[in-house]
Parts: C-alpha cells; sequence; structure tokens
C-alpha cells in the first residue's frame, strides 16, 4: 500500500492511497463470501458458489463495489497508523480507481481528506513548579452555607404588602405582539429578584400587591417567536414572603445530627474546608493545563470548531441564526478552550504513553450511567451501538493523562509543598495496565456491555 500526505492546512490533510492487488484481493473473496450468501444459483448449495461463477453471476463491478466499501474504511485506518494522524472528525472518501475486471490490473486508489490533531511541542514536566493559591475559608462562607440550611427549613408566609425582592409573588402573564396574544401563563411562582424568567419582570412586579397588574416590554425567551419582543402583561394573584427558622439549638437539633448551634458550624466550616480543597485541586488542574499551553501555538481545525460552536449555540436559542453576539463571543471563547484542551489532553497521553484499559472505560461509563439514573448495561450498548466508543476512550485517555502529568510535576502553596494525592491519587504500577485488555475498538466495549448485561441478568 502506498501512501502520500499533502497538509492542505496545519490541522487539515489528504491522504492519497493506492492499494497492491494482493491487497485488495482478501476483500474481493470476502465479498464474493457475503454475496454467495444471498443469491441462488442452480446446481450450488447457497453460500458454496464459487468466486468465478459469482463474477459472472453478478458482474466484477458489482463484486469490486462491496469489496471497496469494506476495504477503504480499513485501508484507511491503517494509513493514519502508518503516518502518525490522529484524525478529529470523520473523514470525506473518494475511490478515484478501481479495477471493472479480474485481468485488469489497475490498482484500487482513494483519497481520504480529514480534519487531524495538530503536532505540538508540550514543555517538558521535569522540573516543573506550580504555584497554587491557599484555599481559605473564612466566617462569611460559614454563614453562607448556614443560610442555605435555614431556607431549606424555611415556610412561605402570605403577606399584605407590596412585593418587593426575595418575595415569591403567584403571577399571571400574557405576552402580546401588535395587539395579539402569542402566549400567555397562568399561576406562575416567581421569586423577586432571581433573574430567572424576563428581563424587566424583576422591575415591574416590584412594589405591586395582590390583585394588581402592569405591562412591560421584554424580549421573548422561548417558543415560536424567541427573540421578539413583545407587550408583557403581569398580574400579581398574592405575594408570599420567607419565613426562617431561628439560629439557635433548636434549629441545630432539627436541621442536623448535632446538638448545638456551635456543633452544627464546627462541622460546616470542616465541609468548607473540605470544598476549599477540592477548589485547590481544580485551580492546580487549570495552573496545569495554563502551563502546558503557554507559550504553544495550537492551530484548531476549523470544521470541527464550527460543528462545535453550532451545537453550543443550539443549546441556548433554538434558532443559532438569531444568537446574539454575546451568546456566539460565549460558544467561540468555550468551544476553542475545549478544543485546546482536548489537543493538549491527547498530546500529553500520547507522550506519556498512557494505557486505556477495558476497566478504565467500564468504570467512566458506568460512572456517567450512575449520574443520569441509567442501566449501566443499556447505557453501555447504547455507547457501543452509537459508534460513540472512541470518544469515550479518549475522555479515559485524557483523564489519566492528566493525573499521570499533574503527578509528574510539583505543586506549592505559600511556598511549601502542596499534596494532592487525595485527588490525584498514586502513580498506577505498570502490571495492573498490562493486566487489563487494552481498548481499541468496539467490540471490546460490546464485551463490557455483554459481561454487565450477564451480571443483571444473574441478580
Amino acid at each position: 500500500m502506498k501512501i502520500s500526505v499533502r497538509n492542505l492546512e496545519p490541522t487539515k490533510v489528504k491522504l492519497t492511497v493506492t492499494v497492491d492487488p494482493e491487497e485488495f484481493d482478501p476483500y474481493l473473496d470476502q465479498a464474493r463470501e457475503e454475496i454467495a450468501k444471498q443469491i441462488s444459483v442452480p446446481g450450488f448449495r447457497k453460500g458454496h458458489v464459487p468466486g468465478k461463477i459469482i463474477d459472472q453471476r453478478v458482474g466484477f463491478g458489482a463484486v469490486a463495489g462491496e469489496a471497496v466499501n469494506s476495504a477503504v474504511p480499513e485501508l484507511y485506518s491503517k494509513a493514519l497508523e502508518e503516518k502518525k494522524i490522529r484524525p478529529m472528525a470523520q473523514p470525506e472518501l473518494d475511490v478515484k480507481e478501481l479495477p471493472t475486471s479480474e485481468k485488469d490490473d489497475t490498482k484500487v486508489k482513494f483519497i481520504a481528506t480529514v480534519e487531524r490533531r495538530p503536532e505540538i511541542e508540550l514543555p517538558k514536566l521535569d522540573g516543573m513548579t506550580l504555584e497554587v493559591p491557599k484555599a481559605e475559608v473564612t466566617d462569611e462562607d460559614v454563614d453562607k452555607r448556614l443560610d442555605n440550611l435555614r431556607q431549606r427549613f424555611g415556610t412561605l408566609v402570605g403577606v399584605d404588602r407590596p412585593a418587593k425582592k426575595g418575595d415569591f409573588a403567584n403571577i399571571d402573564l400574557d405576552a402580546q405582539i401588535d395587539g395579539e396574544s402569542v402566549d400567555s401563563q397562568e399561576g406562575v411562582s416567581y421569586e423577586l429578584g432571581s433573574g430567572k424568567l424576563l428581563d424587566g419582570i424583576d422591575e415591574a412586579l416590584d412594589g405591586l400587591s395582590a390583585g394588581e397588574e402592569t405591562t412591560f416590554e421584554g424580549t421573548l425567551e422561548s417558543g415560536d417567536h424567541e427573540g421578539e419582543k413583545a407587550q408583557i402583561k403581569v398580574k400579581v394573584n398574592s405575594v408570599k414572603a420567607e419565613e426562617l427558622p431561628e439560629l439557635d439549638d433548636d434549629f441545630a437539633q432539627e436541621a442536623s445530627e448535632f446538638d448545638t448551634l456551635d456543633e452544627l458550624k464546627a462541622d460546616i466550616r470542616k465541609q468548607c474546608e473540605r470544598d476549599g480543597e477540592g477548589r485547590q485541586a481544580n485551580e492546580a488542574r487549570d495552573a496545569f493545563l495554563d502551563a502546558l499551553k503557554k507559550d504553544v501555538e495550537i492551530p484548531l481545525p476549523a470544521g470541527v470548531r464550527k460543528e462545535m460552536i453550532e451545537e453550543r449555540l443550539k443549546q441556548v436559542t433554538a434558532d443559532p441564526e438569531k444568537a446574539t453576539d454575546e451568546q456566539k463571543k460565549e460558544a467561540e471563547e468555550t468551544t476553542d478552550k475545549e478544543l485546546q484542551d482536548q489537543i493538549v489532553l491527547d498530546t500529553l497521553a500520547e507522550q506519556l504513553d498512557v494505557k486505556v484499559s477495558q476497566m478504565d472505560v467500564t468504570n467512566f461509563l458506568a460512572s456517567i450511567a450512575q449520574q443520569y439514573g441509567m442501566d449501566p448495561s443499556a447505557f453501555i450498548n447504547a455507547i457501543v451501538q452509537n459508534g460513540q466508543l472512541g470518544s469515550a476512550v479518549q475522555e479515559v485517555g485524557r483523564s489519566k493523562g492528566l493525573l499521570a502529568g499533574m503527578r509528574a510535576v510539583k505543586f506549592t502553596c505559600e511556598g511549601k509543598d502542596l499534596d494532592l494525592t487525595p485527588f490525584l491519587g498514586e502513580d498506577e504500577a505498570v502490571e495492573d495496565a498490562e493486566e487489563n485488555e487494552s481498548v481499541e475498538a468496539a467490540s471490546a466495549a460490546a464485551a463490557v456491555a455483554d459481561e454487565l448485561s450477564e451480571q443483571d441478568e444473574a441478580e
């Protein structure tokens, strides 16, 4: 197999692959076997028709067409591996030449155009030291968490006064465009000041009492008229204020397993300290990624970037074309950072020779299934059937590469060594990686799915 590579862009290549006849012959034989199972030829049992007869009955061109459908994807993957090209999207495949008869010595030739991961040089990890801010816990942090706990035990009490920030109003809404009602809702409970409903509604409700109504102009955020200006009529049905319990020992006993408020506060402070350590670990991660990206030019694949931005905009607006400049800017910045991080972590995992095991992928997918309340077996089967196994393996590889990289550098806080072992774990033994089967293809994930299915049936 002859492979020529032409760089179209820093992140896009065109591979021209020419296949020798002896490499293509096995695919022709396989195609003949498959066709033999589907046709009936007098004098031969189904599935046992000789290849020459198959060529005569359906034509060599049909056989070659069937063969190339199987050959091109496999040969394309081999070409990527041989040239060490890491694709970031599905390729555009174009078969240019194909033999028309068994005696035709024309070689199979196809072109694959694909966006690839750019080759970047990361800084050396040896000797890298990164400073991380101290995780401080203040009295305000404790009080804020204590207030949140109080709100969980708070009650809403009707009040006979105008609504103000923090109150809960039961309201009816009617949006009109050019005097015609386009959307209406009744009995909506809304917290003044939360800013979760419509722009301008907080100002409109402030000072209104039960039974009063007003009209304001706002932008509709959903429905057929999303993004359009409308006159919105709002009526207040009732106003309720939140009544919070007193902060005393009785509250501590009701809200926790502690007998006194001081004991509850002490426990909350410990929780804040643990959360602070978690934030510090996240800051260490961000500092590590920033250090890897510093002074490194990372070209991004234009096609992949465009698709990701469009998908992100679809999550915030029904019609991406109507997205605001602010929404577009946020989608672009988020996408650029995500792609840069992916490229850096994939490169890091490759340089550190990170191995992804079958158990790694099992645990990863099972944890996601648990987060969404799904059956692990069904979830993994869906991943396999949808062809998303490769993405799962990549995510695991990135995560393992990140942890391995962070374990290889030194973190300090206020000049002292910072131990992140509780978050990074210990170095994995080489033997553990060798014992586990490496996940390289969908068949491995299918085996995982089958294993989980069998476990579920046994239970």
